[in-house]
C-alpha cells in the first residue's frame, strides 16, 4: 500500500491534465491543481516555441507555476515545472547558474538563496512525494507551514533531499510516462496528422503538435501522452 500510495503522490504531475494552450494562450479550462495560477500572473524566462513547457518533463508550466525553478543552462535560461526537473539538469553536467524560484506570496521569481522554502506540507508536489514550495520571507513559509504542515528549510536543505529522493521518483516517473507513451501511440494513429519529424524533448513535440495543428482537439493528459510517444518513439 506504501508504494502504491508513494506512486499516486510523486506521478500526481505527470497525471494531471496539462493546461489546454489555444493560439492566445490566455484560457485554462480545466480543473486546476493546487500549483496553477491565472495565466496573467504567469511568468515565462525561457524562450522558444516550446516555452510553456518543462524542457525536462514537457509538463505545463502555468499549470505547475507554484513549484517552478528557472536557472541559465550553460548560459541559456530554462523554466522547469518543478525541483525534481531542476535537480535533472544539476545531473546532466551542464553548467547550471543564477537559479530561481517562484516566491509563493508575490508569484515572482526570486534568487533562491533569498527563499524559504516549506517542504513536506499537505499540498500536492510536483514530480515528488515531497511537496516543496518557496516564499520571499521566513514569516510567510513558516505560515504557510502552519497551516498546511511541512519544515522550513532554506535552498541548499531542499535541494539536499531532492537530490536524495531523485533517483527513486525518476524511476517511478519513467515507468509512468512509458505507460503514457503507450496510451499516446495510439492516440497519434487515431486522432493525429502523420509526421516524421523527430524531437530532442518531449515540450518540443508539444509545441510543434500545436503550431501545426497536427491533432486537433488533442489535450490535456492526451497531449501529454502524444508528446511523450513522439519523443520516444
Amino acid at each position: 500500500m506504501k508504494k502504491i500510495a508513494l506512486a499516486t503522490l510523486l506521478i500526481s504531475g505527470v497525471l494531471l491534465a496539462q493546461m489546454p494552450m489555444s493560439n492566445s494562450h490566455k484560457e485554462m479550462k480545466m480543473p486546476m491543481p493546487y500549483q496553477a495560477v491565472p495565466f496573467n500572473k504567469v511568468e515565462i524566462l525561457q524562450d522558444g516555441e516550446a516555452k510553456y513547457f518543462c524542457p525536462k518533463c514537457g509538463m505545463s508550466l502555468p499549470m505547475f507555476y507554484k513549484t517552478n525553478h528557472a536557472a541559465k543552462v550553460d548560459g541559456k535560461m530554462q523554466q522547469f515545472c518543478s525541483m525534481h526537473c531542476l535537480v535533472e539538469a544539476l545531473n546532466s553536467g551542464a553548467k547550471v547558474t543564477d537559479i530561481q524560484v517562484v516566491d509563493n506570496s508575490t508569484l515572482k521569481f526570486i534568487p533562491v538563496e533569498k527563499a524559504f522554502y516549506v517542504v513536506g506540507s499537505k499540498k500536492a508536489g510536483t514530480m515528488t512525494k515531497l511537496s516543496k514550495y518557496a516564499f520571499g520571507t521566513k514569516e510567510a513559509a513558516q505560515k504557510f507551514a502552519k497551516e498546511y504542515g511541512g519544515k522550513v528549510l532554506n535552498f541548499d536543505e531542499a535541494l539536499k533531499i531532492a537530490k536524495e529522493d531523485f533517483n527513486k521518483e525518476q524511476k517511478m516517473i519513467a515507468m509512468k510516462q512509458a505507460k503514457m507513451a503507450q496510451k499516446g501511440e495510439m492516440i497519434y494513429h487515431k486522432k493525429c496528422k502523420e509526421i516524421k519529424k523527430k524531437f530532442d524533448s518531449v515540450a518540443q513535440a508539444k509545441a510543434y503538435i500545436q503550431a501545426n495543428n497536427i491533432c486537433p482537439d488533442v489535450k490535456g493528459k492526451a497531449l501529454q501522452a502524444v508528446g511523450l510517444y513522439l519523443y520516444k518513439r
